[in-house]
């Protein structure tokens, strides 16, 4: 897969999270042992799993509409916003968000963003998924898109076989 290919579906998963987390029927109410938050204007669990507020979910927003545009970049502007970019920038603010939601006085980024439970391991994921897109070896890429043979290249010649029209039903390998 490309790392636009990659942009794509991150742009589009993350839209899809931060436009969910703005729906109030989406969200299912913290747990009572859920650490406090001050800001708590949509703040709830999306689909039940994922803790969520209004700014965890702009930030959704911001992450989906920026892998639109880098992928849209890599395909319109070439290279004005590079997906490799956006890919190494999600690896590591995810990777610091999964890391801030592990320990237990940060776990709500000063009471603003709740980053606990089921986030702690989507951050991680996402992470090492962009992570991999962000640095993998462009000679690797490059390497395997060479290897690609066409198979017009390969082709043999044949030798040029009389037909005598439709009522010729020789067996193949059969010599007339």
């Amino acid at each position: 897969m490309r790392t636009a290919t990659f942009a794509l579906f991150i742009g589009v998963a993350y839209l899809a999270a931060g436009i969910l987390g703005m729906v109030p029927d989406a969200l299912r109410p913290p747990p009572p042992e859920a650490p406090p938050t001050t800001l708590t204007v949509l703040y709830g669990n999306l689909l039940g799993l994922f803790p969520v507020n209004v700014l965890h979910s702009a930030v959704h927003l911001l992450i989906g509409v920026v892998g639109l545009a880098a992928w849209q970049a890599d395909h319109v502007w070439h290279r004005l916003s590079s997906p490799r970019t956006y890919a190494r920038a999600v690896a590591i603010l995810y990777g610091a968000l999964a890391v801030l939601g592990l320990i237990p006085g940060l776990n709500t980024l000063f009471g603003m963003l709740p980053l606990y439970g089921h986030d702690v391991w989507l951050h991680l994921g996402t992470a090492m998924l962009a992570a991999y897109f962000g640095w993998r070896s462009v000679v690797e890429v490059e390497r395997r898109a060479a290897e690609k043979i066409d198979r017009r290249e390969q082709a043999l010649p044949v030798d040029h076989e009389r037909r005598l029209g439709h009522s010729d039903r020789r067996i193949p390998g059969s010599e007339v």
